[in-house]
């Protein structure tokens, strides 16, 4: 499978948040990884003596994933548009995201009206669930913000 992410998104270090495309059906699923190194610029501030992944940023790494399999589902021209994460329900954290853990994202879509989609999203380490949500994302021209 080629891992063309910086194709499709427009993040760059340190704010993306996938490191690797593993499996993928247009239009169903998408399944990415994100490795959790030890030297992340967050983890000086959260936090110095017990280095936690920030859920925030779990969150996020969803919603890239989400971004991921809209734009290669649909074939966008990315250039000129931007996919807003817009919303979020029954996000829950079920078990810290440590330095050195490989965060397992798979983002199913539910439901598409127009260009607004909702996704189930769950994360994983060690195929022990550590998030799971509902997360909303919309595709937007660039000018139109």
């Amino acid at each position: 499978m080629t891992n063309d992410i910086q194709n499709y998104l427009p993040h760059r270090y340190p704010f993306l948040l996938i490191d690797k495309l593993i499996k993928f059906k247009k239009h169903e699923f998408l399944i990415a990884q994100k490795n959790v190194s030890n030297n992340e610029p967050f983890f000086q501030g959260h936090f110095p003596e017990h280095p936690v992944f920030p859920g925030v940023l779990i969150l996020e790494a969803m919603a890239q994933a989400t971004a991921l399999l809209d734009f290669k589902s649909n074939e966008r021209e990315k250039n000129n548009l931007l996919y807003y994460f817009v919303g979020i329900d029954k996000a829950r954290f079920k078990k810290p995201v440590l330095p050195g853990d490989i965060l397992i994202i798979e983002v199913n879509l539910i439901q598409s009206k127009r260009d607004v989609h909702k996704f189930n999203a769950t994360c994983k380490v060690d195929d022990v669930v550590v998030c799971t949500a509902e997360l909303l994302g919309a595709v937007r021209e660039k000018n139109d913000t």
